[in-house]
């Protein structure tokens, strides 16, 4: 057997965190072996590619990344510029696959089934840090075991959607229902339209998903008589919670989605309730009784569709003999846990963080990206990827660079759990220029755009003119979601 220094080091998904991951593990001359389920790179945001993102280019593109780019005369996009998915695939994403050295460690169609110690289950303790990482794999080869230095496991949530009913567990009559259900983030006003238009729907869940989606529906609803938007959330109280920061959002995008979902429910284009927790769904010939407790009392909707944005949760089963030490409310890396609780902690107050946090007693296994939040909201993409800069000069040995962390992020300008309220900018050291410059950032209904040297960009005018609440989606970076994963 080599030595684990001449092992490679195995990348579990080949999204932006994980082809960045790689990036870096290059840099350190040491080899990646990545291995993605898709059956190309960037699987899952090409399953959400009609969706703009809040934030602009300039936070979604990895320094390591570039530098690699850049000696292939990649054109880089324009920093200020706010990307659909479909773009950060094929103008980031794509590029950065098809270069060469990450082109042969990329595995595709090659499903991780299991991480472990060569030799030891989880029981063992003997010279276990010593022993290499054995990961098995079904790919188009079959069934196959490769023997690795370490694990970056940014496989990510997608896959992991929560379920509708309360406690964490599907409502009854769930799993019998999914002809009635869609996946997240539809395309509302593209290929799917049809579905929704003329429809009563029902959008379940409180934040970014949800607003995109909720959006899209309003301007369905103005072309098409007979739309009925419902829009169900758990939580109680007040509903300005649900609308983020608005113009003191640093990414202005971000605070123009919250302006826009308040326009729409208090304009009455999309019916909200509140204190709305779905025990039971029972599909009928045409349509979807789903029964909820609320303040009121039981109450059962008809619709003929449900769109859930009720968020995601990490799939840990395939690490269940590794030793991990997970925050047991969000299941994130312990030490992170406390810092991404939405129901605890402020927003605009998480540090940068690297190996220190997401170390785990399995020593050179860790999670990062969306995975590393675990069922907390989402994370900027900047986020994650200082994550695997400092996780790979880690694995590397180089403990000082890994311990040596900067990142500055713009703020959102709430303390709320949902939607706008993410949690997952950190507070700078002093304020950036495009934090300053972007905090007056124009609401929806305003035809300025920041100064150029916030570094901002607000969204393009919709071609539907006269209506702020119209507009592109737009959503979270590293994955859309919802708040309750």
């Amino acid at each position: 057997m080599p030595e684990n220094t001449a092992l490679p080091v195995a990348v579990i998904g080949a999204g932006p965190i994980g082809l960045s991951a790689a990036v870096h593990l290059l840099e350190r001359g040491m080899t990646p072996l990545i291995f993605e389920q898709g059956a190309l790179g960037g699987a899952a945001v090409r399953q959400w590619g009609h969706i703009r993102l809040f934030s602009p280019w300039q936070y979604n593109i990895d320094p390591a990344a570039r530098r690699l780019l850049e000696l292939t005369g990649w054109s880089e996009p324009r920093p200020t510029a706010l990307p659909y998915g479909q773009e950060l695939v094929e103008d980031y994403l794509e590029p950065l696959a098809a270069v060469p050295a990450i082109a042969d460690a990329l595995h595709v169609n090659t499903r991780v089934l299991a991480v472990t110690r060569l030799g030891m289950d989880k029981t063992r303790t003997k010279d276990r840090d010593e022993q290499p990482f054995l990961i098995r794999v079904a790919g188009p080869d079959g069934v196959r075991d490769h023997l690795v230095r370490g694990v970056i496991d940014a496989s990510g949530t997608w896959s992991q959607p929560n379920p509708l009913g309360q406690a964490g567990l599907p409502a009854l009559g769930e799993d019998s229902a999914a002809e009635f259900i869609t996946a997240p983030l539809p395309d509302v006003i593209g290929e799917l339209r049809s579905r929704f238009a003329g429809k009563r729907v029902l959008v379940v869940g409180a934040g970014h998903s949800a607003a995109n989606t909720l959006i899209n529906l309003g301007r369905v609803a103005r072309a098409a008589p007979g739309t009925s938007i419902v829009w169900a959330v758990r939580g109680t109280g007040s509903a300005d919670r649900l609308y983020g920061g608005g113009d003191l959002d640093g990414l202005p995008a971000r605070g123009v989605l919250g302006n826009r979902l308040r326009a729409l429910a208090e304009g009455g284009v999309v019916d909200l309730l509140t204190s709305f927790t779905i025990t039971e769904l029972e599909a009928g010939g045409k349509a979807l009784a789903v029964t909820a407790t609320t303040g009121a009392g039981q109450r059962t909707l008809e619709v003929d569709v449900l769109v859930p944005a009720t968020g995601f949760r990490p799939d840990l089963g395939i690490l269940r003999e590794l030793r991990l030490e997970l925050d047991p409310a969000v299941e994130a890396p312990r030490a992170l846990g406390p810092l991404i609780d939405p129901e605890f902690h402020s927003c605009g107050t998480v540090p940068a963080h690297g190996a220190d946090v997401l170390a785990h007693p399995e020593k050179d296994f860790y999670l990062v990206g969306m995975k590393s939040y675990g069922r907390a909201p989402t994370f900027l993409l900047a986020t994650g990827y200082e994550q695997v800069r400092s996780v790979v000069a880690s694995i590397a040995g180089d403990h000082a660079d890994a311990s040596s962390l900067h990142l500055e992020l713009p703020e959102t300008g709430v303390c709320s759990t949902d939607l706008g309220g993410s949690c997952d900018a950190p507070v700078p050291s002093a304020p950036a220029p495009s934090t300053a410059a972007a905090v007056a950032a124009p609401n929806c209904c305003s035809s300025s755009t920041p100064e150029a040297d916030a570094q901002v960009a607000a969204p393009p005018a919709d071609e539907s003119a006269g209506d702020c609440c119209a507009g592109p989606q737009l959503v979270s970076i590293g994955i859309p979601t919802g708040t309750a994963h």
